[in-house]
């Protein structure tokens, strides 16, 4: 049974970091698509950042305009956990962050909800002004 737990979330004031991980089970995700979804109050589940399976070369990361330059992924495909390193937090990050992986084998990255199968229960972030 394949299970994504996330985990780090918290209250924190502008200007903080956080890291979120994200503990996959069930299967190896090392080869498989990864990302972070987050969803404030009354909007979408949004693209936050995404990670390609692990290859030959390069890994393969995609991160939303608000978000770049200050969060990064990665994964650690011996524990098979991904995580979500955020820094200089603002009031508008505050949302649930929920991890994502894909079924199949790739080092592409797939912004869309609906590109991916198995998914977390969520991490609550808030941000303070």
């Amino acid at each position: 049974q394949v299970q994504l737990v996330e985990s780090g979330g918290g209250l924190v004031q502008a200007g903080d970091s956080l890291r979120l991980s994200c503990v996959a089970s069930g299967r190896s995700f090392s080869r498989s698509p990864m990302g972070w979804f987050r969803q404030a109050p009354g909007e979408d589940r949004d693209i936050v950042a995404t990670i390609g399976g692990s290859g030959s070369g390069s890994t393969i990361t995609y991160y939303a305009i608000s978000v770049k330059d200050r969060f990064t992924i990665s994964r650690d495909n011996v524990k098979n956990t991904l995580y979500l390193q955020m820094t200089s937090l603002k009031p508008e990050d505050t949302a649930v962050y929920y991890c994502a992986a894909r079924r199949d084998d790739s080092t592409y990255y797939y912004v869309n909800e609906y590109d991916y199968t198995y998914w977390g229960q969520g991490t609550q972030v808030t941000v303070s002004s």
